[in-house]
């Protein structure tokens, strides 16, 4: 049922940094260990949507509709810009493991959701990668799509999660000083920014 190429080509797509990586990076640095966790987790249950579009053919219609694809990618570019200007307007407040920068896990595995939701290229990629590696003699392969999708998820939630503690580890070690901590969130808020600009300009 798995192949060799499923796994390489699943670990390749889950390793590429991306808004989810960039976001459990950034929540790891900023945050703690646990707030990453819940990060990955919520960027993770965000592929749910867009895997259950693919398996049941719905993205189909997201790709062949010009507006769905438009009002999908609106709402995600600004919901990008909208995580940006947050965090540029929070620079030098968050201090790494202080009680004033705990944000609710909940807030945080929200966040993680809809930056994934909201990213329609995600249902379309799913559409496109997930029927190569269906067997054309199985007999069920929708069971076998819903098999490769769990596996998929399961991958992206441990990368993530190993970014997420990866960050916070050495967390203590770069942004102890308050110049470097400023610094480190204005570049993320601008790279939240620049994902946001190149999600605007990306065609269906």
């Amino acid at each position: 049922m798995f192949s060799t190429e499923f796994f390489l080509t699943s670990l390749v797509v889950v390793l590429i940094p991306g808004t989810g990586v960039i976001y459990t990076v950034s929540t790891g640095l900023f945050i703690g260990w646990r707030a990453s966790i819940a990060a990955a987790f919520g960027c993770t249950m965000g592929i749910i949507p867009h895997l259950t579009a693919s398996v049941l053919g719905l993205s189909a219609i997201l790709h062949m509709s010009a507006i769905a694809f438009q009002v999908v990618k609106c709402a995600g570019v600004f919901y990008l810009m909208y995580l940006s200007w947050s965090m540029w307007r929070e620079t030098g407040l968050l201090q790494v493991n202080s009680p004033d920068s705990k944000k609710s896990l909940l807030e945080i595995v929200v966040k993680g959701f809809l930056i994934n939701i909201l990213n329609p290229k995600l249902s379309i990629f799913f559409l496109a990668f997930l029927p190569l590696f269906v067997s054309p003699n199985i007999s069920s392969p929708l069971f076998q799509m819903l098999i490769l999708s769990a596996v998929f998820m399961a991958m992206t939630l441990i990368v993530f999660i190993l970014y997420g503690l990866s960050a916070n580890y050495v967390s203590k070690y770069i942004v102890s000083s308050k110049k470097v901590s400023t610094y480190l969130q204005k570049s993320f808020a601008a790279i939240f920014a620049v994902l946001g600009v190149k999600l605007a300009m990306t065609e269906q």
